[in-house]
């Protein structure tokens, strides 16, 4: 097995803790089911959001659909003027025999807009 990294992003409707937990809860779950990955091939998670997000971490979302034994940290995006706003990214390091150029990367929504040549 390699260890291999995989990008994704979501943007947020609002600044709302339900909503950020719904939100992150669905791109994990994305980018597990679309790398055919299981919790277990997790090696770790760094999530980063925009500075216009305050209602809670990313990684508690993880949490509450039982990512539970995988490190994860939260940071901050840069505030650059013209951003798209309310937008959580994932860095997730995973354990997986696929090759680089397999890995699927997931931005949802109109998120999509921020790699468009890596997003699938």
């Amino acid at each position: 097995m390699a260890v291999r990294a995989v990008r994704g992003a979501v943007q947020l409707e609002r600044d709302e803790a339900g909503h950020m937990h719904e939100r992150v809860e669905e791109l994990l779950a994305a980018v597990l089911e679309r790398n055919g990955l299981t919790a277990d091939d997790l090696i770790s998670i760094w999530f980063t959001a925009t500075p216009d997000l305050h209602s809670d971490f990313p990684a508690a979302a993880a949490r509450r659909v039982g990512i539970v034994d995988v490190p994860l940290i939260c940071a901050q995006e840069l505030d650059i003027e013209g951003a798209m706003p309310r937008v959580v990214r994932l860095l997730a390091h995973i354990e997986s025999d696929l090759p680089k150029s397999r890995i699927a990367h997931v931005y949802l929504g109109a998120a999509a807009a921020l790699r468009k040549d890596i997003a699938q």
